[in-house]
């Protein structure tokens, strides 16, 4: 079998006859990076797996639900790194917060279209799971409606 080349750090290395069609040589590093592009494309393109890796991480959070808190009081420099990021981010986006307190606008300037919802939670400021949903809009003149009362 005729040597390759790895596709993660290049290096030259001789596949093993086991697994002919193979591409990253068998460095840890390489491997890691091997999972960590399976892992990725598995999420974007199976559902049963992306909900399960959802499940096991809301499994996982719930049993170690000071995990974050004790992070980031080990970890200053990440927690600055963070803090300074997400100011930029806020700060690209032409937003004063992340959440707006007025959200609600009138009716007729809702146009229609196709939108995304996510549940909004006072923990969190990104989520995972969204709704696509279609909104109509329709213009229509409403007439009072009188209840008449059967005797």
């Amino acid at each position: 079998m005729e040597n390759r080349h790895c596709v993660a750090c290049n290096k030259t290395f001789q596949p093993r006859p086991q697994s002919p069609h193979q591409s990253y040589c068998s460095a840890p590093n390489c491997q890691r990076q091997r999972k960590r592009r399976w892992q990725k494309n598995k999420r974007q393109t199976d559902s049963d797996y992306q909900y399960n890796q959802n499940q096991a991480q809301k499994a996982w959070s719930k049993r170690n639900p000071d995990y974050w808190s004790l992070y980031r009081k080990s970890h200053p420099e990440y927690t600055e790194r963070n803090r300074s990021s997400q100011k930029r981010r806020n700060r690209q986006a032409n937003a004063g917060s992340i959440a707006k307190m007025d959200a609600s606008v009138s009716v007729n300037s809702l146009p229609s279209g196709i939108y995304q919802l996510s549940h909004i939670t006072d923990d969190a400021i990104v989520k995972m799971d969204v709704w696509i949903v279609e909104i109509s809009v329709h213009d229509c003149i409403c007439t009072k409606i009188e209840k008449i009362a059967k005797r």
